[in-house]
């Protein structure tokens, strides 16, 4: 793993040698321009001997592990890579900050005195040193490490160890087999389908499900109906040339003189005596562990696409390759429910009891073990075969139960669980390595938001330039591929099925923490943090289990780049200015939550700083020497008491992400919910902003408005009716512009939005608007409105049933009405709405009838109905919508009360209600 913490390294010494800092100092040095360039020679060397290791390693990473001399030699190199990383943040610091965007250094005024020249030679003494350990680490893996051509057994132990736990997979009986039920019969149900056509079966999930293990109960059960079956295990590393001879092993088992003909025969030959013999035949055949879909391509080319009822049946970690499959042929594999986890538990755990029935004593702590296992079944029979030989005493039970997460480290009797996650981790390419191992620094079952995450990837520096794609966008595909590997769990998804929420396998969480402590990716953060703190030289610290005795400071503050605060006590409050003053070099400061009320003029030094989280804080105001960080990405204060922000705010030309708004109404139902902050003077500068939550609408800032054109996501505040025009004609300067909020200043002003924004997905509109501009202005056309999914009205005051002219809309998925619509009636029409999953209808008084018509809205899911005062009746034609799961009810009167509960439209429907205060 030490090739990421090299990658980081590398990326480091690029930044500073591509802004040309040598050549700016000299220019005002001059008599150290020599030393300088010598300077930016000798980084420039080590970055290519890094570079170079890190190639090495990432092939080192898969083919030796296990082995103590390249686990201490590796120990050695994270080392110099972290010396090299803290050399040129000094460097940076000392020579000058950037200027501008990615050219110029301007110097410290203090850089001509004695002590900053003296830095300026110790700085250069340490690169010539980390050039001689680098020489030194070379000679070292040349007299010690073997890499290729050492002991291969123990080189290659994780994968033979997982390659032996599936053939144990292979071996098991059906009786153990637990909660499988379903997806076995499905399964047989495909195999044993009536289409002649080849079809290609796939087991998809995180390793530890017991994708092999349901494919050999199903393969034993189902292959005497075929005329030829094979099973071949791929794995990672494997040989094309091995498997197709293991094939023909199996198909020409009887038939000596073929298997001696192939003897001699090259890969070609091979392949075509495959192909030639499967035409011909009825076969099955099972490609065990599946890791890319490169590997099934190669290998299906032999394998015939007769027209006899074939079946291919692949199982795998990663979603590219189960999309392989045949359509609607995919078998998700999912983690146990608590009943069947229980079941597996007692099974392994109890063997030789009646029924295999737990100890009563023993049930609650049985329990908690289970639960911890999270439903994975391998974890389940690993934990319950240790057991099995354990005393049965509540003292040992206590035991296990209270240090599992080391037991699943260290034990070895549960080295299969590690063998077969740590595999995944393994074969993850090195650039998501690092973001894989960040998820893993917060709580057990923390629930991580997509644009959050991706956010702090893009601050840590983990994420790389991709053609024309933003940052944001690269880390959104890294996310994609983590969960499509199984390595994060997908929660939720919004409306229109963009990824919203996910989760880590508990499992999986501790074995990357362990990963992270041995390899100084982070700062334990245990209950007594202030004794591990003082342990550990990691560089990312996560608190999330703080206690009010955290009073001294931690030994390694002056390593730290990360720090996060998840929660905070009265322990937290002095850590802000501690940081600013040991922790020059902090890269992610996340503080949302903390009680503190003001921000250090110390917080300007932190010249590296990227990220800078304030959210949910007492701040009130931010100090002038905030704009001195000149590398802020984002600057969050979202629900913080901060009304202004300095003047020189627009000096942050880097700054991609601004959230400065604090909520007012937290039911966001009156008109004016919320504020933000102006930025009245050259708002222009500021042209790498994607998102701005939220300004406040004033002439100057209007005016500059069109410049900021990569807005993704925009929210206007204050807006009057005059400033349309102005604000229609910025917008259109903004082509990837995602997401446009406006409120009106009062509920008076109309909002006339003459804009076509072919890119906009979601819009939220609070204040009047025009009966006409639902029919004429382009952000309601159909074309115009293509990509639109989720649509907010709120004070339209429309009188006119707005339901016709916004059912060209075809793509919504999330509709919301607050208080929109004056009317009286409101009619969803046959074949409207046909994508729409969330409908809101909230504050209409008038609103006394609600009809939906056969055939509209056919994919709803969930309708909520709140304040409703003229309604009466439940909305005839309610039953049509089959598609609903959730329907809700909010502030009805007793007397609609009854009326729900005596309505056959609604039985068998779940819903929910809240009366009237």
């Amino acid at each position: 793993m030490a090739e990421i913490v090299i990658l980081l390294a590398i990326k480091k010494i690029g930044i500073a040698l591509a802004n040309g800092a040598a050549h700016q100092a000299s220019a005002l040095v001059g008599k150290y321009k020599t030393q300088l360039q010598e300077l930016q020679r000798s980084m420039d060397r080590v970055m290519r001997e890094l570079r170079v290791m890190h190639d090495f390693l990432c092939q080192m990473d898969i083919r030796n592990r296990n082995l103590q001399v390249q686990e201490s030699w590796l120990g050695e190199v994270r080392k110099v890579a972290h010396l090299m990383e803290d050399t040129v943040d000094e460097y940076l610091y000392q020579v000058g900050r950037e200027h501008d965007i990615g050219c110029c250094f301007y110097l410290n005024k203090g850089f001509k005195k004695p002590r900053s020249l003296l830095s300026l030679n110790m700085i250069a003494f340490n690169v010539k040193e980390i050039e001689k350990d680098l020489s030194h680490l070379y000679e070292t893996k040349n007299r010690w490490v073997l890499v290729n051509g050492g002991d291969t057994g123990s080189s290659n132990y994780i994968v033979e160890r997982s390659q032996d736990l599936a053939n144990i997979s292979r071996s098991l009986d059906d009786e153990d087999l637990v909660g499988v039920d379903e997806n076995k019969e499905k399964l047989v149900m495909w195999l044993a389908g009536d289409d002649l056509e080849r079809s290609v079966v796939a087991l998809l999930g995180m390793g530890g499900l017991g994708k092999t293990t349901l494919a050999a109960s199903v393969y034993k059960k189902v292959r005497e109906k075929f005329q030829c079956h094979v099973w071949v295990s791929i794995s990672q590393n494997y040989s094309k040339e091995d498997v197709l001879r293991n094939i023909i092993k199996k198909l020409f088992e009887h038939n000596v003189s073929v298997l001696c003909s192939t003897v001699a025969m090259d890969i070609t030959c091979l392949e075509e005596t495959v192909k030639k013999f499967l035409e011909q035949h009825k076969y099955l055949i099972v490609l065990d562990d599946v890791w890319t879909p490169e590997a099934f391509d190669d290998l299906s080319r032999a394998l015939a696409q007769n027209d006899k009822g074939s079946r291919l049946i692949i199982t795998t970690r990663e979603g590219s390759v189960a999309a392989l499959a045949s359509r609607g042929h995919i078998l998700t594999m999912e983690a146990l429910p608590e009943d069947k986890a229980w079941d597996l538990f007692c099974k392994k755990a109890f063997p030789r009891d009646t029924n295999h029935e737990c100890n009563v004593e023993l049930k609650p702590l049985s329990e908690e073990i289970v639960s911890k296992c999270k439903g994975l079944p391998l974890a389940i029979v690993s934990v319950g075969s240790l057991l099995r030989v354990r005393e049965k005493s509540m003292e040992e039970w206590r035991r296990i139960n209270n240090q599992l997460s080391w037991e699943l480290v260290n034990n070895s009797s549960l080295s299969d669980i590690r063998n077969v996650l740590h595999l995944s981790f393994i074969y993850l390419p090195t650039h998501l390595k690092n973001c894989f191992l960040y998820c893993s620094l917060f709580p057990e079952d923390y629930l991580f938001k997509r644009k959050e995450l991706v956010r702090l990837w893009t601050a840590e520096g983990f994420i790389e330039e991709r053609g024309e794609s933003t940052l944001e966008e690269v880390a959104e595909g890294y996310l994609k591929e983590l969960i499509d590997r199984n390595m994060l769990r997908l929660v939720k998804r919004n409306s229109f099925g963009r990824m919203k929420k996910f989760r880590m396998h508990d499992i999986l969480r501790e074995l990357a923490m362990d990963l992270c402590q041995k390899n100084c990716f982070c700062v334990k953060n245990e209950n007594k943090c202030g004794e591990s703190l003082q342990k550990d030289d990691g560089r990312r610290l996560v608190l999330h289990k703080l206690k009010n005795d955290m009073q001294q400071p931690f030994s390694n503050m002056h390593q730290l780049r990360t720090v996060i605060t998840l929660g905070g006590s009265k322990s937290t409050l002095d850590l802000l200015p501690r940081l600013c003053d040991k922790s020059r070099y902090m890269t992610v400061l996340e503080l949302s939550g903390l009680p503190f009320d003001r921000i250090p003029n110390a917080i300007g030094d932190l010249f590296n700083l990227r990220h800078l989280g304030l959210r949910n804080t007492k701040v009130k105001l931010l100090p002038k020497s905030v704009t001195k960080l000149s590398n802020l990405l984002t600057l969050d204060l979202y629900r913080s008491d901060i009304h202004e922000l300095p003047s020189g705010i627009v000096k942050l030309k880097k700054l991609r992400h601004l959230f400065a708004e604090k909520t007012i109404d937290p039911d966001w139902r009156g008109i004016a919910c919320c504020h933000g902050v102006c930025i009245p003077n050259d708002l222009g500068n500021l042209t790498n902003l994607q998102t701005l939550y939220a300004l406040e609408a004033q002439d100057e800032s209007l005016r500059l408005l069109g410049e900021l054109r990569q807005l993704r996501s925009l929210r206007l505040l204050n807006v009057k009716g005059s400033y349309c025009g102005r604000i229609s004609e910025s917008l259109v300067q903004m082509r990837h512009l995602s997401l446009l909020s406006v409120n009106a200043s009062d509920g008076n002003e109309v909002l006339l939005l003459n804009v076509l924004l072919p890119s906009l997905q979601k819009l939220r509109l609070r204040g009047r608007l025009a009966e006409w501009s639902l029919d004429e202005s382009p952000l309601f056309q159909g074309v115009g409105g293509q990509n639109l999914y989720e649509l907010s009205l709120y004070w339209s005051q429309l009188r006119e049933d707005p339901l016709p002219s916004l059912s060209r809309l075809s793509n919504l998925t999330c509709l919301q009405f607050t208080r929109a619509y004056n009317g009286e009636q409101l009619t969803f029409l046959s074949g409207w709405f046909p994508k729409l999953k969330i409908l809101f209808l909230r504050d209409l008084p008038n609103l006394n009838r609600l009809e939906i018509q056969q055939g509209a809205m056919a994919s709803l899911e969930k309708l909520y109905l709140t304040n409703l005062n003229s309604m009466t009746e439940v909305p005839p034609g309610i039953e049509f919508l089959l598609s609903l799961q959730y329907l809700t009810f909010r502030q009805i009167t007793n007397d609609f009360l009854s009326v729900l509960r005596g309505c056959s439209a609604i039985e068998g429907t779940q819903w929910q209600h809240t009366l009237r205060r």
